[in-house]
């Protein structure tokens, strides 16, 4: 039997993300003779309008090396304190019930909800105001739990770590110490694989409250050892023992979510403080989300978009594709955004990158 389904992509831009789309529609359209409708800039397409984009075979051509999300997206556009400029002021409103009229209205079956964390939060909620959703895990941060590797995470490790690469041989020639500052919020991941990928000295996460004199020591030990140059990589949520993650906005100043940045700067400005030697900080910013996907988020975002197409079939709704070990799996949406996964202090890629002689400032 034909049906009508539709999908958006929410939150922050990911490699992978026109993978999926593209994975849907191969399996919706050409597999079933389904109709599969998108909804443009995420949740903010039905708040307004709605504000769709037909999917055929033709619209998904040539989309699978394409970073960044032919839909749009928004990672603001929360229906549940969705924000309404009224009198010169900002105010949070719920506009749930809209959505809802507007998902309806344009003739869907069900919702393919593509996001993190806070995507997959928003979808639950209308999953429980009548609404029947599928979630696709995504973000380059790999913090979503009961999935094992979330897409978009690849291609950031990948990127961090040609940076650092790049990096060695200047900061060497110059004899400075670099700090790399990079993505992950409140989870460690891509700080610290890329960092043991890319042949760091200091590896800063959230997890491990770090002691700047220990890393400064760290990098004195390798001055006297002849290494006069040092990478320090970062992650955006990193901060120093007893004290506190650096913002550029409070969440009262965006909408509710902090805007981490400027941990690096701290971190160089101490070091150079401490040792009197030179550092300066690169901060990779947006450049992670950006660019073609790895062949491993390209296969994994296939995966999970065919698979949501199929849990539609099956009427598997208020859950989320996951990978468990080599396979997929289907979790409860709930259970998935019931906290972050973060490092574990004592596990083994902790002790991995400490053998090679990496500090955590601990």
């Amino acid at each position: 039997m034909s049906k009508t389904i539709a999908i958006l992509t929410g939150g922050g831009d990911c490699p992978g993300l026109n993978a999926v789309l593209r994975g849907v529609v191969r399996a919706a359209v050409l597999q079933r003779g389904w109709r599969v409708v998108g909804i443009e800039d995420g949740f903010d397409g039905l708040v307004e309008g709605p504000r769709t984009v037909e999917l055929d075979s033709a619209a998904v051509r040539g989309i699978l090396h394409r970073g960044g999300t032919i839909l749009g997206t928004s990672n603001r556009g929360n229906p549940f304190a969705f924000p309404v400029r009224e009198g010169g002021e900002t105010r949070l409103v719920d506009v749930s019930a809209r959505v809802v009229e507007n998902f309806r209205s344009i003739g869907a079956e069900a919702l393919i909800a593509v996001g993190g964390d806070g995507t997959l939060k928003i979808a639950r909620r209308l999953n429980e105001l009548g609404v029947p959703v599928v979630g696709v895990p995504k973000t380059i941060d790999n913090d979503l739990r009961k999935t094992d590797v979330t897409f978009g995470f690849s291609t950031a490790v990948d990127i961090v770590t040609e940076a650092l690469d790049r990096l060695h041989t200047t900061a060497e020639s110059h004899d400075r110490a670099l700090v790399v500052e990079v993505m992950g919020r409140d989870a460690g991941w891509i700080a610290l694989e890329a960092g043991i990928a890319g042949g760091a000295d200091v590896i800063l996460i959230p997890e491990i409250p770090f002691d700047l004199k220990k890393v400064c020591d760290a990098i004195s030990r390798r001055c006297r050892r002849g290494r006069h140059f040092s990478i320090v990589v970062v992650s955006e949520g990193a901060f120093p023992a007893g004290g506190s993650k650096v913002l550029q906005l409070n969440a009262k100043q965006n909408f509710g979510v902090e805007r981490l940045g400027g941990v690096g700067h701290f971190v160089a400005g101490e070091i150079s403080q401490c040792l009197d030697m030179e550092s300066r900080t690169v901060v990779l910013g947006h450049v992670q989300r950006g660019g073609t996907p790895s062949a491993l988020d390209r296969i994994l975002a296939s995966r999970f978009g065919v698979e949501a197409v199929a849990m539609i079939e099956r009427g598997d709704f208020g859950r989320a594709v996951a990978l468990r070990g080599r396979s997929l799996v289907t979790v409860e949406i709930e259970e998935a955004v019931a906290g972050l996964k973060r490092i574990d202090p004592a596990g083994e890629l902790i002790k991995t990158a400490t053998e090679l002689g990496i500090s955590f400032g601990n």
